[in-house]
């Protein structure tokens, strides 16, 4: 990676939306290169996806969240990364980690109810031949995702200046 790369990247990390003429101007690059690097970086597959952090508690979307512990038997000659797949195929699922400690992989999925979670893991994740066992634990609130505070109350505590 070239020091462009990364400092573009710790750009866009931070604000997908930043435009590519933002970031010229503030790494002192010609945009023409800004451009290209950005497509060079998404043909490579480290820019996967420009994403939104959404608070859907400040929404009317109604759903429920878990993350269930998975342990597992990795296949011989491919770890746990078919297993992984298999698993991170369900459409439900939103997140699969390879994980170090007392059990093997972290999932987090999504549903409409308790009992679609429920449904989700005695029908199709625990029938799964390599799935030993599973421990779910339901999201009751998020206070943060990827680095964001979703619902800062910290407030300015200093005086006012008046004239």
């Amino acid at each position: 990676m070239t020091e462009l790369e990364n400092n573009i990247l710790e750009i866009l990390s931070d604000d997908h939306r930043v435009t590519a003429e933002q970031i010229s101007a503030m790494l002192d690059v010609d945009v023409k290169e800004v451009e290209a690097t950005i497509k060079a970086l998404e043909d490579r597959g480290v820019i996967v996806k420009y994403n939104t952090i959404i608070n859907w508690e400040k929404t009317d979307r109604e759903f429920v969240a878990a993350l269930i512990e998975v342990k597992v038997v990795p296949q011989r000659d491919q770890g746990f990364d078919v297993i992984a797949e298999r698993i991170y195929r369900f459409p439900e699922v939103q997140s699969v980690y390879l994980m170090s400690g007392d059990y093997d992989l972290a999932v987090t999925v999504e549903g409409k109810t308790m009992k679609d979670i429920a449904y989700f893991v005695a029908e199709r994740l625990s029938p799964l031949e390599s799935v030993l066992s599973t421990a779910t634990h339901f999201i009751l609130k998020k206070y943060k995702v990827e680095g964001i505070i979703l619902d800062d109350h910290e407030q300015d505590h200093r005086l006012a200046v008046s004239p």
